[in-house]
């Protein structure tokens, strides 16, 4: 296939994911996806992904997105993103959370690295479920509220964390607490991490019943209330101290943050986009009953303080404030990612693109070649495309990669 042979416009079919965490009708509500069993339907999957590819219409019938890819890779992806990843980089998704993910880091591309020719080596099975490292890459994300989106991204600076153990007073974990108090710095906030991590027998049990009981009485504030809320979902599970030691924020519509590697962090609830590096790796740390690698966790966390100021991101805007598009930068080559308002305009394809109509149709247009969306619906545009435009009625996602 060459890209002669190439629509410059795709629409797709997406699969979407059953997690037990996802939402019942949030895909209805915002978008009129259909949902006849009344399952979770936790992720919309927009990309190549293996476990989840995308199809597209192409040549009278639906084919894999990943087909169309190794038919035509530099048509599809770029000559350079073709060199630099050797795939599509990106996996771009709607994430619906009815109830808590667990939570997680992601190790840095050299740990991944690392780890993943360890794991192959040691002939550990790709589907255990001891095994760590699914693949060598790293996994930086990306998200932007579509409704209030609750979630913990980063831990909180340590006097703030020592403030919050000291007014609950558990009698069971005074000693550690004075120990970070002895030992404000990283070494000692790793030390805390790890002690609470495997905390176990009466001791854990006496912590956390002595946790729960103050959040019952301290309700009326965001962190307590997310305490109670997560006992119902994960009773007597480690990570119900989370929300002390992680910042915790909700966005509000419109508004994103950028979950980097080595970062612990847990989407609580609400719909968002959700944009990452297309990887499987991931480190869990609490709020899960699947396993937990103490050790190979604490190797991949870096135990420092993540500022107020620096969870959400400003985007950098162009144009005219009624015709303003949001660039959400972020420091990784593997994604980008716009919104663009309803309006007129001109876009040049750098790489591959997929493009999500938010809240009203979209017009895609290059010469004769003209595609219509749907709120809901998607557009891969191959980077042979080029030039072209889009006419929004609403909002738009448009997700790529730098090369």
């Amino acid at each position: 296939m060459s890209s002669r042979d190439l629509p410059s416009f795709l629409l797709m079919q997406n699969p979407i994911q059953g997690y037990d965490w996802g939402s019942h009708d949030a895909l209805t509500t915002l978008f009129g996806i259909p949902n006849p069993d009344g399952k979770p339907q936790a992720e919309l999957w927009m990309g190549a992904h293996p476990n989840g590819c995308s199809e597209v219409n192409l040549a009278g019938g639906a084919q894999k997105l990943s087909a169309v890819i190794e038919a035509a890779p530099s048509a599809v992806l770029g000559e350079a993103t073709v060199a630099r990843f050797g795939s599509l980089p990106f996996l771009f998704k709607v994430l619906c959370a009815e109830k808590a993910l667990s939570i997680q880091v992601h190790p840095s591309k050299a740990q991944a690295e690392a780890g993943f020719a360890k794991e192959e080596a040691a002939g550990i099975d790709a589907k255990a479920s001891n095994r760590n490292y699914k693949d060598p890459n790293h996994k930086p994300e990306l998200v932007f509220a579509l409704t209030p989106y609750q979630a913990m991204n980063g831990f909180r600076a340590i006097p703030a964390i020592l403030a919050l153990f000291e007014r609950v007073k558990l009698p069971a974990l005074a000693e550690l607490v004075a120990a970070l108090a002895a030992n404000p710095h990283e070494a000692g906030l790793q030390h805390f991490f790890h002690q609470l991590l495997i905390l176990a027998g009466a001791r854990k049990e006496e912590a956390l019943a002595g946790l729960l009981a103050y959040a019952a009485e301290h309700r009326d504030e965001e962190t307590f209330a997310l305490i109670t809320s997560l006992a119902a979902q994960y009773p007597g599970d480690v990570g119900l101290f989370s929300p002390l030691l992680l910042n915790v924020v909700t966005l509000e519509p419109g508004q994103a943050m950028f979950l980097d590697a080595c970062t612990p962090h847990a989407y609580v609830r609400g719909t968002g986009l959700e944009i990452m590096a297309n990887s499987d790796n991931v480190l869990r740390a609490g709020l899960t009953p699947k396993y937990i690698d103490v050790a190979e966790l604490l190797d991949c966390t870096r135990c420092v303080a993540k500022p107020d100021d620096q969870i959400l991101l400003t985007p950098r805007v162009e144009g005219m404030a009624e015709n303003m598009v949001q660039h959400f930068e972020v420091p990784v080559p593997d994604f980008t990612f716009s919104v663009y308002p309803a309006g007129e305009h001109a876009l040049t394809t750098s790489s591959a693109e997929i493009l999500f109509a938010i809240d009203g149709t979209v017009t895609l247009r290059q010469g004769e070649q003209i595609l219509r969306l749907e709120k809901g619906q998607s557009a891969f545009v191959p980077a042979a495309t080029g030039h072209y435009r889009l006419l929004a009625e609403g909002r738009v996602a448009r997700a790529g990669n730098r090369c």
